[in-house]
């Protein structure tokens, strides 16, 4: 079996057969929707409106307006590229599926040593879900990732297998994870903005990850079990363009500078993802105004 999922063979009396049983059978009873074949959202990608004036240094983008299900921009939406932190929507898209939000994590010494972004976990702290969801999202901490995935319920190997399945079961097949962190070397992991689009919307559709990501700053006190956390989320526009909601950045050298927003405006609700840019905030203001304009909105002010 792949990744290391476990399974087994139940009888069942009623119509002698043999099916295939989940050894995680609550995965989707907390959490967000649970996805089936029949309700794929698959957004339509034929591009609408005049010609682009703005230009852009990332390789891939894409920006989508929910509410009129409409393209506004698109480049190389199907290119498959590296995503770094962008991994962490589905992280705690899965987390929150499969784990109760009050759940206790116990950090080990691979979790707090993983290296690269971290919300500065020590060996032998203990947190529950919620604040490791803050720290996953606000300064993007990789060692939160490992944390979650490695107290999973299922093991660290089932919970990739689960991110996995998970895209999957949204229809997609431009995307493979093979870390919850994004980091580089460890396997081959990729997706594109067609896919972080669908990934992004059905993680929203959970009210605890909506709320997380659109949290600019978040206090962690201190436990007999942990010490103080103040988190802080400074690059995702939050602050800066009026509407943004969140949702997640991402950077590494394979990857370069990635970023996934959220805005509702003026009755509109538009995601916008870029993949290897040379400016990620700057860009992503402009597909913003960009995208607006092209609804015949005047974007707001911002600096």
């Amino acid at each position: 079996m792949g990744a290391g999922l476990l399974v087994y063979f139940v009888k069942n009396t009623d119509l002698s057969t043999f099916s295939l049983v989940s050894p995680l059978p609550h995965i989707f009873k907390s959490g967000g929707k649970r996805v089936l074949a029949s309700e794929y959202w698959k957004p339509s990608i034929a591009r609408v409106g005049g010609d682009s004036t703005i230009t852009m240094s990332a390789q891939a983008v894409i920006s989508y307006d929910l509410t009129s299900n409409r393209m506004l921009y698109g480049k190389n939406t199907k290119k498959r590229l590296p995503i770094a932190s962008l991994t962490k929507i589905m992280t705690a898209y899965v987390a929150l599926e499969t784990e109760d939000i009050n759940k206790t994590f116990r950090v080990d010494d691979n979790s707090a040593t993983v290296g690269e972004n971290s919300m500065g976990l020590a060996s032998g702290e203990e947190l529950n879900l919620e604040d490791l969801l803050y720290g996953l999202i606000l300064p993007s901490g990789n060692d939160a990732a490992e944390t979650i995935a490695r107290g999973s319920a299922m093991g660290r190997d089932n919970f990739i297998y689960l991110m996995n399945k998970k895209t999957e079961d949204l229809g997609l097949s431009d995307t493979r994870f093979s870390n919850p962190s994004g980091l580089e070397g460890d396997g081959v992991q990729y997706s594109t903005v067609y896919d972080l689009l669908v990934i992004t919307r059905f993680a929203l559709l959970n009210p605890i990850f909506a709320k997380a990501v659109s949290t600019y700053e978040y206090e962690i006190e201190a436990t007999n079990h942990n010490k103080q956390y103040f988190l802080y989320n400074d690059t995702n526009l939050l602050t800066t363009y009026p509407g943004v909601k969140g949702v997640k950045t991402g950077f590494t050298n394979e990857a370069g500078m990635c970023l996934v927003t959220y805005i509702e405006y003026k009755g509109h609700r538009i995601i916008s993802v870029i993949l290897n840019s040379e400016n990620r905030r700057q860009e992503m203001k402009d597909l913003l105004d960009y995208s607006l304009q092209s609804l015949d909105i005047v974007p707001p002010s911002h600096p």
